[in-house]
């Protein structure tokens, strides 16, 4: 399920004449992402949005008829990196010699590309990582390209709980900087994403967290706190609110039914370590502590209130 897509030529699809195809298609037993190129539509339903993304990539990439190269969220869903709010019917490529614009399912972005700004994965042509971080910092709102940004400082950077390189991190951020000079348009946003992007937030929800947080008006906001346990290693909270001395985590449902997340546990298991590992931090430390989730993230006014009902607010 890794490609999805199916070409019309490969074995499942050639026994089949043109019309049972098109017959296969009208059912919703398959997908047409191009001409001649097809995916399950069970697989396709299955498959998360950066998935998606990627196999439209790699449905355009066979059908043209010179390899583009993919670049901004589509080349961050190829990187592995996860999208917030970005189009998953939508892939952006780019060339120095392409016009700006939409068409047929694709943008096309005009830019120099140098050696070092292209890469192949997986048989796909994108932009590196460096370069795809760059392109999302100066043209993408801050929610979305701090999301890409702080996923990929943690794939580069992050080697286990509690462990950073914060050295190779910085030298990122300026090797990203340095190509977003290149660059006539959004130098000034670029920066801000770079400076504020930090590879401790482990999921979407806690970038974003961050950003409503310091929209609120937190400023030192701490990321993967550690607090003594009761054995020898210590918990991790999400957010230290240390100008509020107090401590916050989201909450993402999906540790509750997540497979590789649950390790053998029901989810009512981990629900009652989380709940014990909760009342152990507050007692320990004597601090307040809030959760919340997306539904608490739409705005910065839903995440105050959130707070507010715990008695965290920001210094005046």
């Amino acid at each position: 399920m890794a490609h999805l897509v199916l070409l019309r030529r490969d074995e499942l699809l050639a026994t089949m004449t043109a019309r049972q195809l098109d017959s296969a298609v009208r059912a919703g037993e398959f997908m047409r992402l191009r001409l001649a190129i097809y995916v399950r539509a069970a697989d396709w339903k299955a498959a998360k949005p950066e998935i998606r993304v990627v196999a439209r990539a790699r449905a355009l990439a066979l059908t043209a008829a010179a390899p583009p190269v993919a670049s901004h969220e589509t080349a961050a869903a190829a990187h592995g990196l996860p999208l917030y709010r970005a189009d998953p019917r939508r892939v952006h490529v780019i060339a120095p010699d392409a016009r700006p614009g939409a068409a047929g399912g694709v943008i096309r972005h005009r830019g120099e590309l140098t050696d070092g700004d292209v890469v192949e994965i997986d048989g796909l042509t994108v932009t590196s990582l460096a370069r795809t971080v760059s392109d999302i910092a100066r043209t993408a709102s801050f929610e979305q390209a701090v999301t890409v940004a702080d996923a990929a400082l943690r794939q580069q950077f992050v080697s286990g709980p509690g462990e950073y390189d914060f050295d190779g991190a910085e030298r990122f951020r300026q090797a990203s900087l340095v190509i977003a000079q290149r660059s006539a348009h959004g130098l000034t946003r670029a920066r801000r994403v770079l400076d504020f992007a930090d590879g401790h937030a482990q999921l979407p929800g806690e970038s974003i967290s961050r950003v409503r947080l310091r929209e609120i008006g937190f400023r030192v906001i701490e990321l993967q706190v550690p607090v003594p346990g009761r054995g020898i290693h210590p918990y991790f909270v999400d957010f230290g609110l240390e100008d509020a001395h107090a401590f916050g985590e989201f909450d993402g449902a999906i540790k509750y039914v997540d497979g590789k997340i649950l390790d053998g546990r029901t989810s009512s298991q981990v629900f009652d370590e989380e709940k014990q590992r909760e009342d152990w931090i507050r007692g320990t430390t004597q601090r307040p502590y809030a959760r919340w989730g997306w539904p608490h993230l739409t705005t910065a006014a839903d995440l105050r209130t959130r707070l507010e009902a715990f008695r965290i607010r920001p210094p005046h």
